[in-house]
C-alpha cells in the first residue's frame, strides 16, 4: 500500500506540488504575432476548456540512474475565472477540483479527500496561469514571459515564476493554430527539485458549455476528510 500511495503522489506531478494543485488561434491572425501575443490572444477567447491529457513525470536522476518516468490519463475541464477540474483515470481514479474557493484532492482507491483553500496553494502554478485570470496582463505580477522559438509545429511561450523561491522553476506553454480558434497542446513544466511534468492535450474544446456541478464537489460517504 505504502508503494501505491507514492505512485500515486507522483502521478499528480505539479498538481500534487501545487496542494496539491490547470490553457491557437484563428489562422488570420497576423504573421509578425509572436507567441506570447498568442497566448494572450488564448487568454482573453478561452473563457472555458475542455480535453483529454496524457502526462509524463519525470523525476530527477542521479549519476550513473536512469530516468525514472510515471504516465497517467484523464480529462481536464476549466473554466475562468479560478475553475477547474482534472479526472484522472489511468494508473488511478483521482480527482483534483479547484470549485473558485477550495481545492479537493479525492483519492478513490484510499477514500480520502484532502481539501485546501484555493488561494494558499495555488500561486504561481500551471493551473494559476491557464485558469484564475481571464487576460495575460493580469498574470504578469506571479510570471515573466518570453516567447521561444516555434518547434514541433507548435508555439512557445516560456512563463517564468516572479519569485524564484517558489516551487515551479518554468512552464513552457505549447499553442497550436486552428481554424476553430486557440488550442492548448502542451505544458512542459519544470519543479524547482529537477522534476518534469509533461502534459500533452488533444480533442480540445474551445468554450463548451459546462454546467455547475463540473466544478462542485462533495466528499463522498465515509471519506477520510482532510484539511491541513
Amino acid at each position: 500500500m505504502k508503494n501505491n500511495v507514492g505512485q500515486r503522489r507522483t502521478v499528480l506531478g505539479w498538481g500534487g506540488r501545487a496542494v496539491l494543485a490547470v490553457a491557437v488561434w484563428a489562422l488570420a491572425l497576423p504573421a509578425q504575432a509572436d507567441s506570447v501575443d498568442l497566448l494572450a490572444q488564448f487568454m482573453k477567447q478561452a473563457r472555458s476548456g475542455r480535453a483529454d491529457f496524457t502526462q509524463v513525470v519525470t523525476s530527477p536522476t542521479r549519476a550513473g540512474q536512469v530516468a525514472r518516468t510515471k504516465t497517467s490519463s484523464g480529462r481536464f475541464e476549466f473554466q475562468r475565472p479560478g475553475k477547474f477540474r482534472f479526472d484522472y483515470r489511468k494508473p488511478f481514479l483521482q480527482t483534483l477540483v479547484a470549485d473558485g474557493q477550495t481545492l479537493w484532492l479525492h483519492d478513490v482507491d484510499l477514500n480520502q479527500v484532502t481539501a485546501r483553500p484555493q488561494s494558499q496553494v495555488l500561486g504561481a502554478t500551471p493551473a494559476a496561469l491557464l485558469t484564475a485570470a481571464s487576460d495575460l496582463q493580469a498574470l504578469k505580477a506571479d510570471f515573466q514571459f518570453t516567447p521561444e522559438p516555434v518547434q514541433d509545429g507548435l508555439q512557445w511561450v516560456r512563463a517564468t515564476p516572479v519569485q524564484r523561491e517558489g516551487p515551479i522553476r518554468s512552464v513552457m506553454v505549447g499553442l497550436r493554430v486552428s481554424a476553430a480558434g486557440p488550442e492548448l497542446a502542451v505544458l512542459d513544466v519544470q519543479d524547482s527539485l529537477g522534476q518534469r511534468s509533461l502534459l500533452s492535450f488533444s480533442a480540445f474544446e474551445l468554450n463548451p458549455a459546462l454546467p455547475a456541478s463540473t466544478f462542485a464537489f462533495k466528499p463522498p460517504a465515509g471519506a477520510d476528510v482532510i484539511k491541513p
